[in-house]
């Protein structure tokens, strides 16, 4: 399935290709757009973790669509991603508003307990084996400073419907006992994404899944909303306490 961001390789830091962005930037940017468009997700994190005044960093970047939302109440905001035609995109849309690194998730360029919140959208999907990009989000943040991830619910239908059809492997109970396991909590969001017209929703679509799987998901989608479930997980950094 094509809409998993893998580009944040847990282990080795190498960077796995994430063809939906990769390939076709331009086509994902309108994704990016159509997400969230009730802006459910972002008003869910900044209950679970406001970043007014934080120094925020975003995990898996890719092309910087999500920095200005944090830039325009940080205190500082720095995205990380492996991909370099993505840095430079990135750097083109933020300018001086947030700074932008080429490195991946399992060795991130910033010095110890030097953040408040790491943020990492669509980048964890698996669960199981990003255990080294974890260490690095805790090594980074402050005590009392959180981690948050967002991925796609695939519990949710129609989108999760396809993305398990896509992935038959993918096993989203796993997922979420292993971020419980790490001491995660769990937040459910639903939301839509909502496209300016058809033409940009099959396109979307068709970079989103395998050709058979996205000709079902065209087929499926009346009109220009889709449906979809996110989960938001959220660890929080002890603060030490003197005896």
């Amino acid at each position: 399935m094509r809409a998993l961001r893998a580009a944040l390789a847990a282990a080795g830091d190498v960077a796995i290709p994430s063809p939906n962005i990769w390939n076709w930037p331009e086509v994902y940017e309108q994704e990016n757009a159509a997400q969230d468009s009730d802006g459910a997700v972002w008003t869910m994190l900044r209950e679970l973790v406001p970043w007014a005044g934080a120094d925020v960093l975003d995990v898996g970047c890719g092309d910087g669509f999500h920095l200005p939302v944090f830039a325009a109440e940080a205190a500082s905001v720095t995205g990380v991603e492996p991909h370099p035609p993505l840095v430079e995109r990135a750097r083109r849309r933020v300018g001086d508003r947030a700074r932008v690194l080429r490195a991946g998730a399992a060795a991130l360029p910033l010095p110890d307990a030097s953040v408040d919140l790491v943020h990492a959208r669509t980048a964890y999907f698996f669960g199981p084996g990003c255990e080294p990009g974890l260490a690095e989000a805790q090594r980074v943040l402050r005590p009392g400073g959180a981690i948050a991830i967002v991925d796609l619910d695939a519990t949710v239908s129609p989108y999760g419907r396809w993305m398990r059809a896509d992935i038959p492997r993918y096993d989203p109970a796993r997922v979420e006992r292993f971020f419980e396991q790490q001491g995660f909590s769990m937040r459910r969001v639903a939301t839509e994404w909502r496209f300016p017209d058809r033409a940009a929703c099959e396109a979307v679509l068709r970079i989103e899944f395998s050709r058979a799987v996205a000709e079902r998901a065209v087929a499926e989608t009346v009109g220009v909303t889709v449906p979809v479930g996110y989960r938001v997980h959220v660890r929080r950094k002890e603060t030490f306490r003197s005896a």
